[in-house]
């Protein structure tokens, strides 16, 4: 019953074995490394990513011919990792993640060069990714981005800063949204004129202004370019394109963030099951109470809703060849914000426990509050949606 759920059309057999390895897997591995080193973050980030890419589940975050699982990214692969890894601890999901989008405008549009450098790497868990898209002024307002690159003999050269980027401190390299051209002198709004560049963490010019805390910890920053040079051939993709490329790599990945979603809401209805089935109270148990039954068919409805989206989505891209924009904020939309009343109900169920510090329902409560807001916001999602909508009716 645990990965019943994969039954469904939309996956290979293929997907399902890797749900059940990576499963077992998760079972034997993330207990020790939870005890060992949750208290410290960035040594839990970075030896979660060693662990996966010991383990051969990174591989599903680049291409076969750096080292990847399959021949292209497979959207439904990505999907399968981020519930299974989910569902068991949110760091290790956290982890799994950002290896993939942080690497995926390099998979996407990097020079033969850059992908022979990295991308093994970032499959071996040997070199830690990053995406730095959002700025202080330029959140989900990607037209808003003011950081800067102008061309200046074999180089660019960054200046600005970006904020609230995964990864920041830990990371290798990242992926760097900047303005380039007419555009950037001027510093003119929106989304053409906008490169994107690889730049190594140990460039010159580029420092951590400040580490960022917040509810569900992972490694978190404000990045600073100051005069940072980066090589032409840094360039990922057509100068001028970067925008096209932000939206291309988000469109692979937030399928998968609504997956993460599902992880955490199956572990949390998981969880409340067993809860309510053992709480005595009033001479029967919670589970035995009408509106607690109820609030299970609730549960379990939303979360089925969440998953046909994200499988669609996925599918669509993997079988189809499909542009997902519209499916993906869909299943991106629809998965976080059922998964947060999911949890919700969970703990509520909990009782006292559940707002206990460092219970599973008071941790699920956080982790799940991110991910309504990353890689794109609930209400960024319905305009992509109707956006879209209006566009093809048009």
């Amino acid at each position: 019953m645990r990965l019943a759920h994969l039954e469904l059309p939309f996956f290979d057999d293929s997907h399902r074995a890797l749900a059940a390895g990576l499963d077992a897997w998760c079972t034997g591995h993330l207990r020790h490394l939870q005890d060992a080193s949750h208290a410290d973050t960035d040594a839990a980030c970075r030896g979660l990513v060693r662990a996966l890419g010991a383990g051969g589940w990174l591989r599903h975050c680049v291409p076969a011919a750096h080292g990847g699982a399959s021949a292209a990214l497979d959207s439904r692969a990505l999907v399968v990792c981020r519930e299974t890894l989910a569902r068991h601890d949110g760091l290790a999901d956290f982890a799994f993640a950002m290896q993939g989008l942080g690497s995926g405008p390099v998979t996407l549009a990097g020079t033969p060069a850059l992908q022979a450098r990295w991308l093994p790497a970032v499959a071996r868990g040997e070199a830690i990714a990053a995406f730095a898209l959002s700025e202080p002024g330029a959140g989900s307002d990607v037209a808003a981005i003011a950081c800067t690159a102008r061309a200046e003999g074999d180089d660019y050269v960054l200046d600005g800063e970006k904020t609230w980027i995964s990864n920041g401190g830990i990371a290798d390299f990242y992926c760097v949204f900047a303005r380039t051209g007419d555009e950037a002198a001027a510093m003119g709004r929106g989304t053409r004129g906008l490169s994107a560049f690889l730049v190594p963490a140990d460039t010159p010019g580029l420092r951590v202004a400040e580490r960022i805390e917040v509810i569900a910890p992972h490694p978190l920053a404000r990045l600073r370019f100051e005069g940072c040079r980066v090589p032409r051939g840094q360039l990922l993709g057509a100068a001028g394109e970067g925008f096209k490329l932000a939206m291309r790599t988000l469109d692979i990945f937030r399928a998968s963030v609504a997956a993460a979603a599902l992880g955490l809401a199956r572990r949390a209805l998981d969880e409340a099951l067993v809860h309510a089935r053992g709480r005595a109270m009033f001479g029967q148990h919670l589970a035995d109470f009408q509106l607690t039954q109820a609030a299970f068919g609730d549960m379990a409805a939303a979360i089925d809703a969440g998953a046909l989206l994200t499988y669609r989505a996925a599918w669509q891209r993997d079988v189809q060849g499909l542009r997902t924009t519209r499916a993906a904020a869909m299943a991106k939309m629809v998965a976080t914000e059922n998964a947060q009343q999911v949890i919700d109900r969970a703990l509520q169920m909990h009782g006292g426990r559940g707002v206990q510090v460092g219970s599973l329902a008071e941790r699920l409560y956080r982790e799940i509050r991110a991910l309504r807001i990353y890689e794109g916001a609930t209400e960024v999602q319905r305009l992509i949606i109707g956006r879209d909508l209006l566009a093809d009716a048009g």
